[in-house]
């Protein structure tokens, strides 16, 4: 049987830019590597999903957040992991986006995103986005 865990992810939109969103690459030496994905990560233990994505979004961006409301919740089954990922409505409050725990970072449009290779768990969100769902 495989690990399950909750990830949380935001959903950034571009201040001056309406339509584009922050997305960032993973790590090359990690798990999926170099894949791209909405900012965010695993819920630890003791904590509510907001507070996980602001401390995400402050060690891996180097900006607060402010989170708002969940739009779309999604399980994926990976063959070593079970992700059941929920997407949240977020800007940010302070800070400008950092790659300290990415590769690559980018404000994109939905159409743009099609193109780049997503995480697996992210496919369906950017179809969503895309199609006008969310």
């Amino acid at each position: 049987m495989s690990r399950r865990v909750r990830v949380v992810a935001a959903l950034i939109p571009h201040l001056s830019q309406p339509g584009r969103y922050l997305v960032q690459q993973r790590l090359p030496g990690g798990s999926r590597p170099l894949q791209w994905e909405f900012p965010g990560g695993k819920v630890e233990e003791a904590e509510s999903d907001e507070q996980a994505l602001m401390r995400e979004c402050r060690e891996e961006l180097g900006v607060e957040l402010e989170v708002g409301r969940a739009l779309t919740s999604k399980v994926h089954q990976y063959p070593d992991l079970s992700v059941e990922l929920v997407l949240y409505e977020a800007r940010i409050a302070s800070g400008e986006p950092q790659c300290l725990g990415a590769h690559a970072l980018a404000f994109l449009a939905a159409e743009e995103m099609r193109s780049r290779d997503f995480c697996e768990a992210d496919r369906p969100l950017v179809e969503a986005l895309a199609s006008g769902r969310l």
